[in-house]
């Protein structure tokens, strides 16, 4: 009789990537349409494995948001690099809002995690200090080539986008692109010619934080 071989520690190793690719995989699945508030277990049942599998590859749920979104919040920075090259500033800056609302449009735990922070926060700390300067020369740009009313600020960006997946999430049963209708309405009103004085100021970059905090305990609270 042959016998049967052991499994090698390379095969083992192999079987757990594996498994943590699927899990991973379930994971973007569950949080992109239940949002953070779906479980471990969740995962599991997705991914067709144990939820002691999925403790034994991410310890807690934070850790699993972690590692999923740090991909995600790359994307965003590199996009926004990327509009700050563009020949137009103008189109630079339209294309960069654009992509992060349908970003946030599509993926409800995305939404999430960028607006109130509830998981992963040194991620999404370490987002803000990627792309607020690149955000802040984008904005820039547009303003010095008379494309973007004077009066519009950086910290702006966050609170239009986080409008825009609101309105999408709202919408999404009926209509799902909605908010590009509102992309549009919002994109005229940022030009300068004739345009309205803003009132109040915008938030300054400590006040967003203040913001996101609020909101994160909040959250936590529901939770």
């Amino acid at each position: 009789m042959t016998p049967i071989a052991e499994p090698t520690g390379r095969s083992l190793r192999k079987d757990a990537e594996r498994n943590r690719q699927r899990i991973l995989r379930a994971a973007a699945e569950v949080f992109r349409e239940r949002g953070l508030d779906a479980t471990l277990d969740d995962v599991a049942r997705r991914a067709g494995v144990g939820v002691g599998t999925v403790y034994r590859r991410f310890s807690d749920k934070e850790t699993l948001v972690a590692e999923l979104f740090q991909e995600r919040i790359d994307e965003l920075v590199s996009a926004a690099e990327k509009a700050c090259e563009a020949d137009d500033p103008w189109d630079g800056f339209v294309s960069y809002l654009e992509y992060v609302a349908t970003t946030m449009a599509g993926d409800l735990g995305l939404r999430q995690m960028l607006l109130f922070a509830t998981y992963g926060r040194d991620r999404v700390a370490y987002l803000r200090e990627q792309v607020r300067p690149v955000v802040d020369r984008l904005v820039t740009r547009a303003q010095q080539a008379g494309a973007l009313r004077a009066d519009f600020s950086a910290t702006d960006v966050p609170m239009l986008t986080a409008m825009l997946a609101t309105v999408a999430e709202y919408a999404a049963p009926v209509q799902p692109g909605l908010w590009r209708r509102y992309l549009r309405l919002m994109v005229d009103a940022l030009r300068p010619d004739g345009a309205t004085p803003l009132a109040p100021p915008a938030l300054t970059a400590a006040e967003m934080e203040l913001v996101v905090r609020a909101h994160s305990s909040r959250e936590a609270t529901r939770r």
